[in-house]
């Protein structure tokens, strides 16, 4: 019979953690849906036909919906995103680094990291993307 007790309180104890993290995220929805429900009650609703246009920037929207944009831009957007995951993967690592025990194999890690981006820079650079014309 103690053996069973002690599994009991494990579980009892085990669980309360979860019944906390659920009653947060109940009160988290809940105090969501009373601002959304809190606005709905409290805004004017005034429609107007000016309202209702489609509004871009300040500029009326004119013609087709369809407008011809630089792939270049996507080019750089996507240089951005690798270079920004680079820096993300270098912070840890300078701190890995630092710890005993793994410094040979953490610096042989990077460099093949870092060099799987100069592969993907190198090519960027001989396809001529990183030309702003």
């Amino acid at each position: 019979m103690p053996d069973e007790t002690v599994r009991t309180t494990v579980a009892a104890d085990y669980f309360q953690g979860y019944s906390v993290v659920g009653l947060i995220a109940v009160i988290g929805v809940l105090f969501v849906a009373v601002a959304f429900g809190a606005g709905r009650l409290l805004r004017p609703v005034v429609p107007t036909p000016e309202k209702l246009l489609t509004y871009e920037c300040g500029v009326d929207p004119v013609g087709e919906g369809w407008a011809h944009t630089q792939v270049r831009y996507y080019v750089y957007a996507f240089l951005y995103v690798i270079f920004a995951v680079d820096s993300i993967f270098l912070f840890p690592w300078a701190t890995i680094f630092a710890a005993p025990g793994f410094g040979g194999v953490t610096l042989v890690e990077m460099f093949i990291f870092l060099g799987f981006l100069a592969v993907g820079l190198l090519y960027a650079w001989k396809k001529g993307v990183l030309e702003w014309t």
